[in-house]
């Protein structure tokens, strides 16, 4: 039975324009984007709004990405919401740390295409984007 609502998604990123870029990607029609300008606000709006997805940017200004991750995997309300990381850390370490070790469900860095991010929440909500 396919799913007729809307999935809905926090996006933790500090700069807007990413957050608007993202949302416009995104099929404003099938999806609920909300974003979060901090690790702290995306905490609360996660357990706020129990989103489908969460999209975590690393670098943020209160507390890092992996801080929010481990918040998140340690609190049984929020662990099982799968994990888009949108990040510009592009070095082996940083893509070993978060496929490998962190095991985020998708690790994707900036500069993506709109394609690349479409394919991702698609696999990650086993929907066609």
């Amino acid at each position: 039975m396919a799913r007729t609502d809307r999935y809905r998604i926090v996006y933790i990123e500090d700069d807007q324009d990413m957050v608007d870029l993202v949302s416009m990607i995104l099929d404003a029609e099938r999806f609920d984007l909300v974003g979060a300008a901090d690790g702290n606000q995306g905490l609360a709006l996660m357990h706020e709004s129990r989103p489908d997805l969460l999209l975590l940017d690393l670098m943020l200004p209160d507390m890092g990405g992996w801080a929010v991750y481990q918040q998140m995997k340690d609190d049984a309300s929020l662990s099982t919401i799968p994990v888009i990381v949108i990040t510009a850390q592009n070095t082996p370490i940083d893509r070993l740390l978060g496929e490998h070790i962190a095991k985020v469900t998708v690790y994707l860095t900036k500069p993506f295409s709109p394609s690349e991010l479409r394919a991702a929440v698609g696999s990650v909500l086993s929907t066609t984007t």
